[in-house]
């Protein structure tokens, strides 16, 4: 015994294996975001439209896929999708007929279903005025809508966006009950052969803590950089001696006004 919770000779010899782990784990959180933020976008314009019978159903749907807990929604396409006999002989099976894609389908619209409200919430938090003035200034809705509207709503909503696919990445962790071998079901497969509870699980939370830190500082990075106009503002109050406290920057419309 070495004193310490865990073997350390043992997390040695793991490593490989847990590396494997993280790497599936990585896919598996880079194709759902993907693919769960592509599909949100049309689904929150929906959920935003003037058409209720359209604005309904985006809120079933985001009713649905919010509210059914993931390891439901998982088992339901790995083993419910699989009693269709025309998705049996269809060209989807391909995607349905494997456990991997069973989990990319699972967390892409439990992603979509979230990702719709942060959208949302960051295009309802853009002030109107800014909209009646791009509108003013002859810009048309789509140019609004890209330079104005989504620049804005992502700086608004980065927050939320984090705190999701943070969420996002610890949920993977279900996916190794239909049989993928990602970072939880590689620990669990070492304490099966060692019956070292502490080595293999402990390794694996410290994989986990060191990659959505690494997502963390990332998400860091980008919101500096997305207000890294509040800095150069600071910067240049404390240049100029007196003005300090007398100039304010509109950050949004980019007018410095006494």
């Amino acid at each position: 015994m070495n004193g310490l919770p865990i073997d350390l000779a043992l997390a040695w010899e793991s490593l490989p294996a847990l590396f494997d782990g993280l790497k599936v784990t990585a896919i598996l959180t880079a194709l759902p975001l993907l693919l769960g933020l592509a599909l949100a976008f049309p689904i929150c314009f929906a959920r935003m439209s003037d058409r209720r019978w359209l604005a309904l159903l985006a809120e079933a749907f985001v009713t649905f896929f919010r509210g059914a807990p993931l390891l439901i929604l998982l088992y339901l396409v790995y083993y419910g999708l699989g009693q269709i006999e025309a998705l049996r002989e269809g060209p989807f099976w391909i995607l349905f007929g494997s456990p991997f894609g069973c989990a990319i389908v699972a967390l892409s619209l439990n992603h979509a279903a979230y990702m719709v409200e942060v959208l949302r919430g960051g295009l309802l938090a853009v002030p109107h005025g800014i909209v009646e003035a791009s509108e003013a200034l002859g810009i048309t809705r789509r140019n609004i809508f890209i330079w104005v509207k989504m620049p804005l709503a992502i700086r608004y909503g980065l927050k939320a966006y984090q705190n999701e696919v943070v969420s996002f990445i610890k949920g993977t962790a279900i996916v190794s009950v239909v049989t993928i071998t990602d970072l939880t079901a590689v620990a669990n497969s070492i304490f099966e052969q060692t019956y070292d509870p502490f080595t293999p699980i402990l390794c694996a939370a410290a994989f986990y803590w060191a990659f959505v830190n690494i997502i963390r500082l990332g998400f860091g990075l980008w919101g500096r950089w997305l207000n890294r106009h509040n800095a150069e503002d600071v910067a240049a109050d404390a240049g100029v001696p007196g003005r300090g406290a007398a100039l304010r920057r509109t950050s949004d419309l980019g007018q410095v006004t006494p």
